[in-house]
């Protein structure tokens, strides 16, 4: 794959300005490095004042933090765009029928093609959903994938995102922020927007409530609450649906309905967004001792009085291991070929894999199957001998609870930091919304920027910013 990056701006070595860029290199040439550095000032006294702020867990002050911002915007052609959109759709599509299957029938494990146990020893495995009836078999309404980029041909699924996908609202915020600051870098572009998102999910999300529903269903946002990472997030995207934001103690089950309460008495729920894991969501069926939850939540989604996005149990199809048989899923379920491809994946619980790893480990990434948000994971090019002999010890303690891929030579774009313009590696999350009238993709997503130099952990919780992504007709 290569150890040398492609530059999205520049190629690779020396080939010059790429087309898509051409309008941007022109208008930074022009632009004096003062303004910019201004504007910069500019956006994050506007994330600011809005509040845009996200909580690092674990550190011994939780506080919270702006993502940093990046002024200079990630440019994607429409026809690299539009290769895109097919293979999420297709993707997603996979993913909502490996979970029908995996829950209902299970034709997948006696074809032979899955191990039986990477399903039933997962803790991401539900069983209280065997046989559970979802409103068009979307398990997945709102699907976030990450892509990375090696070459001016070449996509990768990173990972997939199927539980609660979170950093739309950072897409919108930055286009937002773009337009205010550098409407005339803007003007010299076509490009398509992203600010109908809102509209896209509450039309995914009315699309599956429960047929029992009235024409207008009504529909909710459960947060866990303030003190939550995403909380930003939850209140922006209530107030962009037009929806009420609601937490567990708001809501209440009687007689296999889901209520909430209003200043009018109790009004009745029909879809709930939410953005409570699993084992938090109700306390009669999960954690008993959760209090973010609603008791009684899970048997009102059984007689198919409420729909939940997502589905429960949909963490299996984002699971690391079985990221790795994605291929074969997607071949299984829709007889076709991947468009977007995997990264090449060893699965450390096969002892030909795990010795590989093991003699290689200086050169690959290490991931927990179950891990997110770039931890606990291994990246044997930026690592020292002590801390690779330690991810030795651990890896032939517990082979099955991690994966390795190889070290990607992400593709770089322009950013703007304390230096001035530098190359900095990125992954784009775009946001799939799957009804059960249509799917819908809006052009872009959120790209994702490793503000350390040379750094591939584009983490907002490792130290990652973020960049507006515009698809524009070139």
């Amino acid at each position: 794959m290569g150890s040398k990056s492609f530059d999205e701006m520049h190629g690779l070595e020396g080939e010059g300005c790429r087309a898509p860029y051409q309008q941007l290199a022109k208008w930074l040439a022009e632009a004096p490095d003062d303004l910019i550095e201004q504007r910069r000032a500019e956006a994050e006294l506007l994330f600011r004042r809005i509040g845009i702020t996200f909580a690092v867990y674990g550190e011994a002050r939780a506080e919270e933090r702006i993502i940093p911002f990046d002024v200079v915007p990630r440019i994607i052609t429409s026809d690299e765009w539009n290769r895109l959109a097919y293979g999420l759709e297709q993707r997603v599509k996979a993913i909502n029928a490996f979970l029908a299957d995996i829950y209902t029938r299970q034709e997948i494990l006696k074809a032979g093609i899955l191990p039986p146990e990477l399903i039933f020893a997962n803790p991401a495995f539900r069983p209280e959903m065997m046989g559970h009836k979802v409103r068009g078999n979307i398990y997945v309404p709102i699907a976030g994938i990450d892509i990375v980029r090696v070459d001016p041909d070449t996509f990768y699924v990173l990972e997939d995102n199927a539980r609660t996908p979170s950093g739309v609202s950072y897409m919108l915020e930055d286009r937002e922020v773009m337009l205010m600051l550098f409407p005339e870098l803007y003007a010299r572009y076509h490009v398509r927007p992203v600010e109908n998102y809102p509209d896209e999910l509450l039309a995914t999300l009315q699309s599956i409530a429960p047929e029992s529903a009235p024409k207008e269903p009504t529909i909710a946002l459960l947060t866990p609450g303030a003190y939550n990472s995403a909380y930003y997030e939850h209140s922006f995207l209530a107030d962009k649906l037009g929806v009420e934001l609601v937490e567990g103690r708001d809501l209440v089950v009687q007689n296999n309905v889901v209520y909430m309460r209003t200043t009018e008495g109790l009004q009745r729920v029909d879809v709930i967004y939410r953005r409570v894991d699993d084992d938090f969501l109700d306390p009669l069926t999960f954690r008993p001792d959760s209090a973010l939850g609603v008791a009684g939540l899970m048997s009102v989604y059984e007689a198919g009085n409420v729909s939940l996005a997502n589905a429960v149990g949909t963490g299996i199809a984002d699971d690391k291991a079985i990221y790795s048989y994605m291929p074969e899923i997607l071949k299984f379920y829709l007889g076709e070929e991947p468009v977007l491809k995997n990264v090449p994946t060893w699965r450390c619980r096969e002892p030909d894999a795990l010795a590989y790893v093991l003699d290689h480990l200086p050169e690959l990434v290490v991931k927990e199957v179950h891990g997110s948000g770039g931890y606990g994971m291994l990246v044997g090019p930026a690592s020292d001998k002590k801390t690779i002999e330690a991810f030795a010890a651990k890896l032939k303690a517990e082979p099955d609870n991690f994966i390795a891929q190889p070290t990607l030579a992400l593709s770089t774009c322009p950013t703007w930091v304390d230096e001035g313009l530098a190359p900095r590696h990125v992954d784009l999350r775009p946001f799939v919304l799957s009804g059960t009238d249509q799917v819908r993709i809006v052009p872009g997503g959120l790209t994702r920027v490793a503000l350390r130099e040379g750094s591939l952990v584009v983490n907002s919780s490792q130290g990652g910013g973020t960049k507006d992504t515009w698809v524009v007709n070139v």
